[in-house]
């Protein structure tokens, strides 16, 4: 073969050779695509430098990302928080399909910068942003990464919902005022979000979606199987991104984890035992302030939830349990205490026949459900020991009841008075049952009848100095039948005290 034939042979050779490399090129651009490994946006708003750096060392930009990262931390350990941030931008610019970038920054802004703050309202802004940076950039880079949704709902769920951070009341009162355009001044309202009828209405809609990334169809939906719930509250919104997360492993299982679906169900049950405890908006009109009281509307669902997530994940179904029996015995005792006795004697014959062996009062070994009744199990939580006979501490605890049942007949709520009346009672022939075995212990530390209890207590709610409000005290005189005030106040000038279903002002805390 002469030379000129070799050429063309190894033209030829590696033409071939660089079509199949193509080929194969073409197949790895799929699965990089794929499995979310071509991330590479363009920096925004960073320095020429910073910039151009990127642009020409391309694969080094992991090290980038890593030396900004070690500046950051330099820069908010000085407290330089804002010149921090900026660098979180332009790390998670760099390093976009990483999540664990997302994830840290975020949390970064919401829990370690936001409490160097004091004021609250410049805590809320960071705590804010680190949502906005999960939920506008990290999922629009990484859309089915399920570790980003648990994230975004524990936000939810720990951050806003529960009580560590002592700006956790301000953290949902300016949620609550946020949602409530969408939801209605009861937060429950779906129906302008799935059929407006109005510009307004498609307006709010078109916001909802744009801006707080939420599909009111499925929110819709995890409301039909999880609640009902008040969408002004943040667990609601924690079960929703969890759920979205459900939904995308279920869309993409070769991207699932082994702990990612339990952390996601675990963020669901949390979350509903969260909504369970404080769910619901108490209006207070006397001094224009909230209350957050049980939702007793979601024990079915909340008790449904725990049974599909014990048989969904063996591993942990141990775990669950434990939570689920806890779960039920508030469940017991919040429905008793709402004077729901016939629900309440449901659920505590159904938690006796679920966990037969498990005691449920607590400390108590020999508390076992057959061994126990339904009013030593309400008892048992009120006192917090059902052995306990001090004088002192049970006066005190009928005397409590009776001020939270006339408190609750002063905004209305008839049954969780009757609820407080019942316990007081209860709590009061009990302690009296305990001592009687000797005539002695009546006369040496019985209780004071208890009339005179709720006639000293009732005192108290109706003094005009130290007492309710007069509107309130006069709701509690009609309700009982008593006679007017003899020197009620004057009219008092119009307020903007919230009607019922509305927020407190601004400036008035949740309680």
């Amino acid at each position: 073969m002469n030379t000129r034939a070799k050429k063309i042979l190894l033209l030829l050779l590696a033409a071939a050779l660089l079509a199949g490399a193509g080929r194969v090129q073409q197949r790895l651009n799929r699965d990089r695509e794929r499995l979310g490994l071509t991330r590479g946006s363009a920096l925004s708003g960073a320095p020429p430098v910073l910039a151009f750096t990127t642009v020409a060392l391309g694969g080094f930009r992991g090290l980038i990302s890593n030396y900004l990262w070690i500046r950051a931390n330099d820069l908010q350990l000085d407290d330089k928080f804002f010149e921090a941030a900026q660098l979180a931008d332009w790390i998670t610019a760099l390093e976009p399909g990483f999540s664990q970038v997302w994830r840290f920054q975020a949390w970064n802004m919401a829990y370690n910068i936001s409490v160097k703050f004091k004021d609250f309202s410049d805590r809320w802004r960071w705590v804010k942003r680190g949502i906005e940076l999960l939920r506008d950039e990290g999922l629009r880079y990484n859309p089915n990464d399920l570790a980003l949704h648990n994230e975004l709902a524990w936000f939810f769920q720990h951050k806003m919902g529960q009580n560590m951070d002592d700006a956790n009341v301000y953290y949902k009162q300016q949620w609550a005022r946020e949602m409530m355009p969408f939801f209605g001044p009861q937060g429950t309202n779906f129906s302008e979000l799935l059929r407006p009828q109005t510009a307004e209405a498609a307006a709010r809609l078109q916001l909802f979606t744009n801006k707080y990334k939420m599909n009111p169809v499925f929110a819709d939906k995890v409301n039909t199987e999880y609640g009902p719930f008040d969408w002004r509250l943040p667990e609601s919104h924690a079960i929703y991104w969890a759920a979205v997360g459900l939904e995308k492993a279920k869309a993409n299982p070769d991207k699932v984890k082994a702990d990612d679906l339990i952390t996601l169900r675990r963020n669901i049950y949390q979350s509903l035992l969260q909504s369970f405890y404080h769910g619901r908006y108490i209006a207070n009109p006397f001094t224009g302030s909230y209350e957050l009281g049980p939702n007793l509307a979601l024990v079915s669902r909340a008790n449904d939830t725990y049974e599909v997530m014990i048989r969904a994940d063996a591993r942990y179904s141990n775990n669950i349990a434990i939570a689920h029996r806890n779960f039920l015995r508030s469940a017991v005792y919040f429905l008793y205490e709402d004077n729901q006795v016939a629900a309440a004697a449901k659920w505590f014959r159904y938690l006796g026949e679920k966990y037969p062996d498990k005691p449920i009062i607590e400390g108590d070994p020999d508390s076992l459900p057959r061994n126990v009744t339904l009013d030593q199990f309400a008892l048992a939580c009120v006192q917090g020991d059902i052995k306990d006979t001090s004088q002192e501490r049970t006066t005190a605890a009928v005397a409590g009841m009776l001020m939270r049942a006339y408190s609750a007949l002063a905004l209305g709520e008839d049954d969780r008075y009757a609820g407080y009346r019942l316990l007081a009672n209860k709590i009061y022939e009990h302690f009296q049952a305990e001592i009687s075995d000797r005539a002695t212990n009546l006369q040496r530390i019985g209780l004071p009848p208890f009339a005179d209890i709720n006639r000293a207590v009732l005192e108290r709610v109706l003094d005009p100095q130290q007492g309710m409000p007069y509107a309130a005290r006069a709701i509690v005189r009609s309700q009982l039948g008593m006679p007017a005030e003899t020197n009620a106040p004057p009219a008092a000038p119009t307020t903007n005290a919230p009607a019922a279903g509305e927020l407190a002002p601004t400036n008035t805390p949740l309680p």
